[in-house]
């Protein structure tokens, strides 16, 4: 069901996210983002403690990336309890443990190509943008820590922006929450 309902993303899906986050939240080259969700299960038979999760109840991780207009892109679920997140992990160890991640570091997503940010001529890499429990990579965005950013208005200006086109992942999931 999943190809029918949520088919892998194409190029021209990520350079239309990317037209988005750069039209409305002035943040370039960035493809989506990114950030996971709790999400409560019962109990699964035999399952001892595996999904039990600080939050004190049995979950998964719903990890997504979503674009500019609250729509998500691309999703994964079950790879959470295949590997080792079981509800433990933080947002940037399951998205490195998930198909997704696995795929965005292996280059198999249909990421279009890097391109120049505005008014450069050298080529960036497509970003995705999440927050402080990512790992920083090639593709991934996040912001600088409060400390350096306090005094530096490049910095600060940065980190606004990020955290503004980044809400998006936390307003799709809080619209899919209430439904």
């Amino acid at each position: 069901m999943g190809p029918i309902y949520m088919p892998e993303p194409t190029e021209d899906i990520w350079t239309k996210s990317t037209q988005g986050f750069f039209e409305k939240w002035q943040f370039p080259n960035c493809i989506g983002s990114v950030d996971g969700k709790h999400v409560t299960i019962k109990c699964p038979n035999n399952s001892g403690s595996k999904n039990f999760c600080y939050l004190k109840k049995f979950s998964v991780v719903l990890m997504a990336i979503v674009d500019p207009d609250y729509k998500f892109i691309c999703i994964d679920v079950y790879i959470c309890i295949d590997v080792s997140g079981y509800g433990r992990n933080s947002d940037g160890g399951i998205l490195e443990e998930s198909i997704m991640g696995k795929r965005l570091e292996a280059g198999t997503l249909n990421v279009p190509e890097d391109k120049p940010l505005p008014g450069k001529v050298e080529k960036s890499p497509m970003v995705i943008i999440g927050d402080e429990a990512f790992s920083l990579k090639t593709y991934i965005m996040k912001p600088f820590p409060r400390r350096q950013s306090r005094n530096d208005r490049k910095k600060d200006t940065y980190n606004y922006r990020l955290c503004r086109a980044r809400r998006v992942v936390e307003n799709a999931f809080g619209i899919l929450a209430k439904k």
